[in-house]
């Protein structure tokens, strides 16, 4: 049998131990080999101390290497040679080098964790923990299969009777040695307490009347107790009566033999919910039954939450992708409604009272691009366009417009900072975010109360940065307060949710909060919601600052009134015929004439054919060849040709082409259009 432990020479007078106290040291040893996990102690020369079995499954270490007194860079230099760090086809001298680098890292012990993928596929984690002035743990877990220890701990506790069955043997027949035994024993127990309190995990061991005997400092610590005083505590005691009452099904098992592992959650000293898994492996007794359990835990409090996380994460890409696949037939729709009603409204005669049919569709058809628009930001597909804003002048500028929205019992508080705060957002989505706020604020508030809108700066370091979710730096931080009627602790995790809603039936979309939350992100910036019922919520978030002051407004461009449109030809090509009606009518109108193709294929035939064409207009995204290609393609044929694409998408890139051909979104107006063709660059046109 090989050796686990390293030597120790016995101190004078040392206390003969008992055959109980022997017994323990073999019960501890013969758990640590149940671990999962593969561990190793190195002395601080670093030499070899001891190691569990794992350490051979895990690493592939040749028995004969794994010995007590095998230096630590032994077992660097064998992985450097097999291509355990890299590649396996090193020179002598790069190995030397790479074992080199390994040993100053070792002999200036730091803790640390890290991850390696090994030539097998296998990935291992690996942590490090210094044991003060003796030498340090590595623990290796193999997190390609997590759960294979229930099958390790059955084989091994077979193993673990047949050891306890031998060293029995071994101690009575070798009882005139006992001195010796029971001061090694004494120090290895003391050594191995040490070692199990450094690992990272949670380890106990529990008599078969649910009574604790052993625990290690990580189990003590996450029941908020100290080690020595757990011992001789129930469980029921330690866990409390409702995380007792989630474990009991499977301590019954237990305790009928059965290896079992479970998840359970509890709620912590600070009020916090706190998560574990564990599993329990039952210790026969010699005369039959069980007459104890080993207990190994892990707090998987932080992969719960990345779970969830990843759910909400996942939500929102799923509506996002919904969202941004509806744009385009939405916004197709929208420009046959707004371009008919737009030439229906120019020829009908006025004060007829047309226009009070006219003025709700055009209005409605307008708030449903808004609509869209508000969307696609929340999906993060509409394409935001941030500017430097003056956040002091933007909210006191909204004070007139919230003070329309909300009640004449709600009272208005701004607190504004004396000097001008610049953030780099689009405006027109921070005023659409503060809108929505006040008004969740204001259904919050029935009965009146004070709305408070803030302003202040925040930095961001870097250790806060990856709590909050944002690149460290300088922020301006908004606050939206209200005193009304709270929101519920429960309900808190699901408000950035879309389509949720704490309003009654009918009042509210649930998209408001959703939207907020995707421009907020959108913009680089993080937001979070308190909240206490009966006494009221805030919302704070954060976009980035700026340092350059807003751009003054550019002088206007009037459209096209001075373009001598009636002598430039226009191929409009859109796929879509009622869409291609409005815009053909919107053209004619603007005194373009217009010849049409309902694809890129056709529009290519007539770019080859016609050389009168002086104007491409043409969709984006068309079966068999896009807008994209087909400007391409004029481009290569005429590269003076002025071009528009048009496109009812969040955006208007598609892969391929040209990026900087202008592109105008659906739905648009005549006007948007002869704007739009306004900025483009026309070729002189020769006097006649």
């Amino acid at each position: 049998m090989i050796a686990r432990i390293a030597p120790i020479a016995s101190p004078p007078g040392a206390r003969v131990g008992s055959p109980e106290d022997l017994r323990r040291y073999d019960l501890l040893l013969a758990g640590f080999d149940l671990l999962d996990q593969a561990i190793a102690v190195f002395d601080a020369t670093p030499k070899l101390v001891t190691w569990n079995k794992a350490m051979l499954r895990l690493l592939d270490f040749p028995e004969s290497m794994v010995r007590v007194g095998t230096p630590f860079e032994d077992f660097v230099r064998f992985n450097a040679e097999r291509g355990e760090y890299g590649s396996n086809h090193r020179s002598p001298a790069e190995v030397e080098h790479l074992v080199a680098e390994r040993m100053a890292a070792v002999r200036a012990f730091q803790p640390h964790h890290a991850e390696r993928t090994r030539p097998n596929g296998q990935v291992l984690s690996i942590r490090g923990v210094p044991i003060p002035n003796l030498g340090f743990v590595t623990l290796w877990t193999d997190v390609t299969e997590q759960r294979r220890y229930e099958q390790l701990i059955e084989s091994q506790n077979a193993e673990l009777e047949n050891r306890v069955r031998a060293r029995t043997a071994e101690l009575e027949a070798a009882t005139a040695r006992l001195d010796n035994v029971a001061a090694q024993l004494a120090r290895s127990e003391e050594r191995l307490r040490l070692i199990m309190d450094a690992i990272p995990a949670l380890i106990a061991y529990v008599d078969s009347g649910e009574r604790y005997r052993f625990a290690n400092k990580g189990y003590a610590d996450w029941f908020g107790l100290d080690k020595n005083t757990i011992v001789g505590r129930s469980i029921e005691e330690v866990f409390g009566p409702e995380a007792y009452a989630q474990i009991k099904p499977y301590l019954e098992q237990a305790a009928a033999g059965e290896r079992v592992s479970y998840e359970y959650s509890r709620t912590n000293a600070a009020g916090k919910p706190v998560h574990a898994r564990s599993a329990v492996v039952p210790e026969a007794s010699l005369a039959g039954g069980v007459q104890g359990f080993f207990v190994l835990s892990i707090d998987i409090t932080e992969q719960k939450a990345s779970q969830a996380v990843l759910i909400q994460a996942q939500k929102m890409e799923a509506v996002g992708q919904l969202t941004g696949g509806l744009a385009h037939d939405f916004n197709n729709l929208l420009t046959i409604i707004t371009g008919n009603l737009a030439a229906l409204k120019d020829k009908l005669p006025a004060h007829q009272g047309f226009e009070d049919y006219l003025d709700p569709a055009l209005s409605a058809a307008r708030r449903g691009t808004e609509l869209i628009r508000r969307l696609l930001t929340f999906s993060r597909q509409q394409p935001l366009e941030p500017s430097p804003v003056e956040v002091g002048a933007l909210v006191h500028g909204m004070s007139q417009l919230l003070s329309r929205s909300l009640t004449e019992r709600i009272d208005i508080k701004l607190e504004l900072p004396t000097e001008k705060l610049h953030a780099l957002v689009d405006p027109h989505q921070l005023e659409n975010a503060l809108l929505n706020l006040a008004i969740n604020a204001r259904d919050a508030m029935p009965d009146g109360g004070t709305l408070t809108i803030a302003l202040a700066t925040r930095h961001v370091s870097p250790s806060l940065a990856l709590l909050v979710e944002v690149p460290a730096g300088d922020y301006v931080q908004f606050d939206v307060s209200d005193t009304g009627s709270g929101i519920a602790p429960e309900l808190l995790p699901r408000l950035f949710e879309p389509f949720f809603t704490t309003k009654a039936f009918g009042t509210g979309s649930g998209l408001g909060l959703a939207m907020v939350y995707g421009f907020i992100r959108q913009s680089g910036g993080n937001i979070r919601i308190l909240s206490t019922p009966g006494k009221g919520t805030n919302v704070r978030f954060i976009v980035p600052m700026s340092d350059s002051p807003p751009p003054p407004p550019a002088t206007a461009r009037h459209p096209a009134a001075s373009i001598a449109n009636e002598s430039r030809l226009t191929l409009l090509v859109e796929d879509e015929p009622e869409v291609r009606k409005v815009i053909r009518q919107q053209l004619t109108e603007l005194g373009f004439p217009v010849i049409e193709a309902s694809n890129g294929i056709e529009a290519r035939a007539m770019l080859e054919a016609v050389e009168d064409i002086a104007l491409l207009v043409s969709d984006t995204v068309m079966p068999g060849l896009g807008g994209r290609e087909l400007a391409t393609i004029a481009r290569t044929l005429r590269p003076q040709l002025p071009i528009l694409l048009i496109t009812g998408y969040a955006t208007g890139d598609a892969p391929g082409g040209n990026p900087n051909i202008p592109t105008l979104r659906k739905p648009f107006d005549r006007a948007a259009l002869a704007t739009a063709l306004a900025a483009l660059e026309f070729p002189e046109t020769p006097a006649s």
